[in-house]
């Protein structure tokens, strides 16, 4: 008998009870918790884009020195912000006000780098974490002088640098070398140097800075040569003061400054022409004439003997240390050469030294210098 074969029937698999069908819709509750997870991402995403935009993206355009006045405002320090270049200032208010800035408003001169956030401005600004100045002064001639100078590089002007200089019951409050400060000395507290100090310095934190700076200066070793000099501190500085305005060559200093300490020691009138033109209150002069000799005024060391009372300029560390050098010459006369070199003839004897004045003085009539 064959065998019939079977027809070819397809038989639909039966559905797994615990299987769901795969065409069955979210009900309405999932699909609100899933559009909300989504909400809630774009938002976090979003936040956090508007965040990092207020508190971090780069504020600064290009580096800014911000200086805030003593007993400025918040008001102000917008307004110096945004006179400054800072042109996203709102952002600056936001975070500032966020983080409470408005009610610690510190002054200081602060360096704001290229590319900072509104963030690191405004926790710099909070903190107070103000940059140093590079307070540099050269060679002074005159207190008024020196405080233009400082006035132009600290919030104190010289306004308020010279009342503190010129009222006696003030500077006399402050001392060197344990002596109390006179106009006349004080002229000898600071030596040309740079210092780094805050910008908002007041004048009396000034003065102690720099009287601090001079006393340190002033070490054991240097105070020891003083006294083999039988000369204080502020005694040298004067000397020192009178071989600053004599020459710029620091390699004659100390022949100069043994000039003056034989003179001392012999008692014979100092004769510096720089304390004649400080006399004069005429630094610029480049002629003593025998009319200028005989101005009378305690600086005057062709009519009074010794030491004038106070340093007529800002000696150099050079200049003070050609004194205490205490350089043995028998050098009491020295002169300008007549090449112009800047460079001095020294002489032991008077007519050592008229010899070399005649040869200056006609090399100035020569150019007419007069």
């Amino acid at each position: 008998m064959t065998r019939r074969k079977s027809p070819n029937v397809y038989h639909k698999p039966r559905k797994s009870r615990g299987t769901r069908p795969f065409n069955r819709k979210k009900s309405p509750l999932r699909r609100a918790v899933e559009t909300l997870a989504i909400l809630i991402c774009v938002m976090a995403v979003l936040c956090g884009g508007l965040w990092y935009y207020i508190a971090y993206a780069p504020a600064i355009p290009e580096e800014t020195v911000l200086y805030v006045p003593s007993k400025a405002s918040y008001r102000q320090v917008c307004d110096s912000l945004r006179a400054s270049g800072f042109v996203n200032d709102y952002r600056f208010d936001l975070l500032a006000k966020i983080r409470k800035y408005p009610y610690y408003v510190k002054p200081g001169r602060y360096i704001l780098p290229e590319g900072a956030s509104t963030s690191s401005v405004v926790d710099k600004l909070r903190s107070g974490a103000q940059d140093e100045v590079h307070l540099h002064f050269g060679r002074m001639r005159s207190l008024s002088g020196l405080a233009t100078t400082v006035g132009h590089q600290i919030e104190a002007d010289s306004t308020a640098l010279m009342a503190l200089f010129t009222q006696p019951a003030r500077l006399g409050a402050f001392s060197l070398f344990g002596a109390p400060l006179t106009y006349e000395t004080a002229l000898g507290c600071f030596m040309p140097n740079t210092y780094y100090i805050h910008w908002n310095t007041t004048p009396e934190k000034f003065l102690s800075r720099m009287i601090y700076e001079q006393e340190t200066f002033w070490n054991d070793q240097r105070r020891a040569q003083a006294d083999a000099l039988k000369l204080t501190p502020m005694e040298v500085i004067t000397l020192a003061s009178i071989v600053e305005l004599e020459t710029n060559k620091n390699d004659e200093k100390a022949d100069i400054a043994s000039v003056y300490l034989n003179r001392l020691r012999k008692g014979i009138p100092l004769q510096a022409d720089p304390t004649v033109k400080f006399a004069l209150g005429d630094p610029a002069l480049r002629r003593i004439l025998k009319s200028h000799l005989k101005t009378d005024s305690p600086y005057n060391t062709y009519l009074y003997r010794g030491l004038p009372p106070g340093p007529i300029c800002t000696p150099s560390a050079a200049s003070v240390n050609a004194v205490l050098a205490n350089k043995k010459t028998s050098y009491l006369y020295f002169c300008a050469r007549e090449d112009f070199s800047g460079y001095h003839a020294f002489a032991t004897n008077l007519n050592e030294h008229n010899n070399n004045a005649r040869r200056y003085h006609r090399a100035l009539n020569e150019r007419k210098i007069r």
